[in-house]
């Protein structure tokens, strides 16, 4: 592919050199430069891509893309050179155009906010799966391409593997993908070269400020994916806004795109476009009334907890707003899966329900044990910790959440990282309220599961909160092998011998 094809969709660039050299590769770490690649220099957290340019040079690139202007040793290699503002924004444009813009072929749903992502784009997965036969995930636990699903390295992978990703799922006959959108991946421009004709907001509640420091920063970067929407000439349909007005923050996310786009809301709330109304939740699953233009619908999903409800209600706005008919998608969510470490329920012999779930934000751990609490017949044990190298202000705030809702808390690592997992443990348990002595210090993870296990009783609810799908725990600079089915399953093995 020429330079001059890829170059269509930038802004304002200076080009230096031949606009007609032939493109091999698009690469953005100079190791893997090979001879015809165009090499697009990032400035990273911990290293700046443009000091590898020689080296990108050497092995071959014929033209670079970077944040300042043509060196004299690619003018004398004759490299073609790219000058932009941003190429983290160049890098996600050329992407798409390399891959032929595969987003623009199907219908694309993405979602974000703090909690609910995941099991929201599962669901709008799922839905549109059931309707289209086959559609694309892209997300915390899973990519599905359309044929093959494999484990994520990434909640949104970079610009260059999201698109190649996009284009394996199009040629597979994909119609539409679901996709989760980190606030990462909007400040960093990862997913600036998809057309979206959906975008789902959730929630925002405190999360990441080790990244963003302040709510209105991490506010501004969720905002960006419905700009980006707004300001879409090539969509094929106009693209929707699909927001919580529950939520504070979706209300002025609301007022700020109305006029601008199309705007959906959903919630309780009066006023909402898709209104949830009388709802119950059961151990097995819950249901709700949906009120929609005028009408009135049984909605019932596999799934417990008003926070799935939520998520449910989201999913299903998001592909009616796709297409899909209201009573099809109604009746489709009956059959979706259970979400990987989002509530997924284990047995325990002595009577007592096990749950895992990736709760780790204030929000989400409050939700689910709230949820969990009213299961209960008897106790609600939480085995739960905070990530090392992470926004340190949370964890007294989650303490104190789990002290409140909780009969015992058995208090864990999460990922302690570089962390001293000792350090963790004395912030949250910070936040117990004076005299708390309901709860039991374990840093070893493996034998607070253990201790939580062979605490419970006929009656009893054990949720094991934070680690979700993840089948690892780092500590250090290592990923160490940590699969909290496997603990279950082995404590009961043990047991019986």
């Amino acid at each position: 592919m020429k330079l001059l094809t890829l170059l269509k969709d930038l802004p304002s660039h200076t080009l230096t050199g031949s606009p007609q050299v032939k493109i091999s590769h698009l690469e953005c770490d100079s190791r893997r430069i090979l001879p015809g690649s165009c090499y697009i220099a990032l400035k990273g957290t911990r290293a700046d891509g443009h000091e590898f340019i020689p080296e990108a040079i050497r092995r071959g690139a014929c033209a670079v893309v970077a944040e300042m202007p043509c060196t004299q040793e690619a003018r004398e290699a004759g490299v073609s050179w790219v000058e932009v503002n941003d190429s983290r924004l160049a890098v996600s444009l050329m992407g798409a155009a390399w891959n032929g813009r595969p987003s623009r072929h199907m219908t694309m749903i993405g979602v974000t906010g703090t909690n609910g992502k995941t099991t929201t784009a599962y669901i709008a997965h799922s839905l549109l799966k059931q309707s289209w036969l086959r559609a694309g995930l892209i997300g915390t636990i899973a990519y599905d391409n359309g044929e093959e699903i494999t484990p994520s390295t990434h909640t949104t992978p970079g610009p260059l593997e999201l698109e190649h990703l996009l284009k394996e799922m199009y040629e597979n006959g994909c119609r539409g993908v679901s996709m989760e959108v980190s606030s990462h991946a909007l400040d960093q421009e990862r997913v600036a070269g998809i057309n979206f004709n959906v975008g789902i907001f959730t929630n925002l509640t405190q999360d990441h400020l080790d990244y963003h420091h302040t709510m209105e920063n991490y506010f501004q970067a969720k905002a960006k994916l419905f700009e980006q929407m707004a300001q879409d000439t090539r969509s094929r349909r106009k693209p929707v806004a699909v927001i919580n007005i529950d939520d504070a923050y979706g209300r002025r996310l609301a007022e700020m795109f109305s006029g601008r786009m199309t705007v959906k809301t959903y919630g309780s709330a009066l006023g909402a476009d898709f209104r949830m109304l009388v709802h119950h939740a059961t151990a097995k699953g819950s249901e709700y009334e949906l009120e929609y233009k005028g009408k009135s619908y049984l909605v019932r999903v596999p799934l417990i907890g008003k926070f799935n409800m939520y998520n449910s209600l989201a999913a299903l706005a998001a592909v009616i707003c796709a297409g899909i008919p209201v009573r099809d998608a109604i009746a489709n969510l009956q059959n979706i899966p259970q979400v990987p470490g989002r509530l997924e329920l284990f047995t325990h012999p002595g009577g007592a329900q096990i749950f895992i779930d990736y709760a780790h934000t204030p929000d989400a751990l409050e939700n689910v044990c709230k949820t969990l609490k009213e299961l209960c017949s008897r106790r609600l044990i939480t085995v739960f910790g905070c990530g090392g190298d992470r926004d340190k202000t949370k964890r007294p705030v989650m303490g104190e959440i789990a002290a409140s809702l909780s009969d015992l808390v058995i208090l864990t690592s999460d990922n302690p990282r570089t962390e001293d997992p000792e350090a963790i443990l004395d912030q949250v348990a910070a936040g117990f309220p004076r005299g708390f002595a309901d709860y039991h210090r374990e840093p070893d993870r493996r034998a607070a599961i253990a201790l939580a296990l062979s605490l419970g009783r006929a009656g009893d609810v054990i949720l094991l909160a934070g680690k979700g799908h993840e089948t690892y725990q780092e500590i250090g600079k290592n990923r160490l092998p940590l699969d909290e089915r496997e603990e279950i399953a082995s404590f009961f093995q043990k047991s019986k011998v």
